[in-house]
């Protein structure tokens, strides 16, 4: 089994075999041309960014610094905002619903390695993916680790870390975030 199939496959991989290598380097290329582009021209931040993407529905802004690990995991839908300074180890797919604001200095995880030194060693790593419902909003220096799901009409505190599921309707906060209360309209 080839480390991209142990990958794929969601079991421990080795993340300096050269496929997966190869795949780093091309997503670097993509970041530093992206990130080049003025914030003056949303046109062409947008043609870059849809080259980037897995998939994008229409209205599609991303500020640049724009950083990820493959690029072709990323799929958003709909009105879809990301402030400066995302970063997106997408190693394993995030799938982000429509409406979806994402704040300044976020930091988005598909990707972990072992707690053991032996592991590590190894350069080990697994993935798990991402998934965010429609109309979140995602504030300021939010960290999102592998494998979290979070439902619809969510809002996440700025500075928090979201490290378990997050339930529809829900405004959660702090560091591990926690549902703080249900949103209504």
């Amino acid at each position: 089994m080839s480390e991209i199939d142990k990958l794929e496959a969601g079991e421990w991989f080795n993340f300096g075999a050269p496929e997966i290598a190869y795949r780093k380097l091309r997503a670097a290329t993509l970041a530093q041309e992206f990130n080049a582009i003025p914030e003056n021209q949303p046109e062409r931040q947008e043609a870059k960014a849809r080259e980037i993407l897995g998939a994008a529905g229409k209205n599609l802004v991303i500020h640049s610094q724009f950083n990820f690990d493959n690029g072709k995991n990323i799929y958003v839908g709909d009105n879809f905002l990301a402030n400066y300074n995302l970063t997106v180890l997408d190693v394993g797919e995030v799938h982000i619903g429509n409406n979806v604001w994402i704040g300044p200095n976020t930091d988005i995880y598909t990707v972990n390695h072992p707690l053991t030194a032996a592991g590590r060693h190894k350069r080990l790593a697994k993935v798990e993916p991402v998934t965010i419902g429609n109309d979140v909003w995602i504030g300021g220096k939010v960290t999102i680790t592998p494998g979290v799901t979070m439902g619809d009409n969510v809002v996440v505190a700025a500075g928090a870390v979201v490290t378990k599921d997050v339930p529809d309707n829900s405004l959660v906060a702090g560091v591990p975030a926690k549902v703080i209360r249900t949103l209504t309209e």
